[in-house]
């Protein structure tokens, strides 16, 4: 089965009529400082749960929408649908698989789980989520029209970031 890859303004109108917008460039947040003592056991299951998708064609099946549009140093993002709309922070099912474009296709790098903000104010954060301990980074503005404030996190799980394993970006991921 393949897939036409969505364009980046296709995967905006389908999160926002999903009504949580896209996870692409993020501004500054707590996620731009390393992450030190993320636990081993979490990362291992996020491994786990992924791996099969380094097979571009299993994270499609499994309902991963494909873009071609690459954000620097955090790859492409891949969203899923259901896993984004069911509320659920679960470490073996992200919302977004993140993807490194190579000549060889796409090269999975990381994970990332998405939350609207609730009350969609900046200077509250009270809903702020975690994912086994680790906060979500924001709240944050939205980063394309129609985005919502939101929360994020992001595990370069599959590919090693100097400024730590949840940090928002990852320099050694290029476009």
């Amino acid at each position: 089965m393949t897939a036409r890859p969505v364009t980046s303004a296709a995967l905006a109108l389908t999160l926002a009529v999903a009504g949580a917008g896209s996870a692409t460039a993020h501004g500054p947040s707590h996620g731009e400082e390393p992450v030190s003592g993320f636990p081993g056991r979490l990362a291992a299951q996020a491994r786990t749960a992924t791996a099969a998708f380094h097979d571009p064609q299993a994270a499609i099946a499994a309902g991963y929408l494909p873009s071609d549009h690459c954000e620097p140093a955090m790859g492409q993002h891949w969203v899923n649908p259901a896993n984004l709309m069911d509320g659920v922070h679960d470490i073996t099912k992200p919302d977004i698989l993140l993807y490194e474009p190579t000549d060889a296709g796409p090269r999975l790098v990381g994970v990332e789980w998405f939350q609207p903000d609730a009350d969609q104010d900046l200077g509250t954060d009270d809903d702020r989520p975690s994912l086994g301990g680790v906060p979500f980074d924001g709240p944050m503005l939205g980063h394309e029209p129609g985005m919502p404030i939101h929360y994020d996190l992001h595990l370069y799980v599959w590919k090693h970031n100097p400024l730590g394993i949840a940090a928002s970006h990852n320099p050694r991921v290029t476009c």
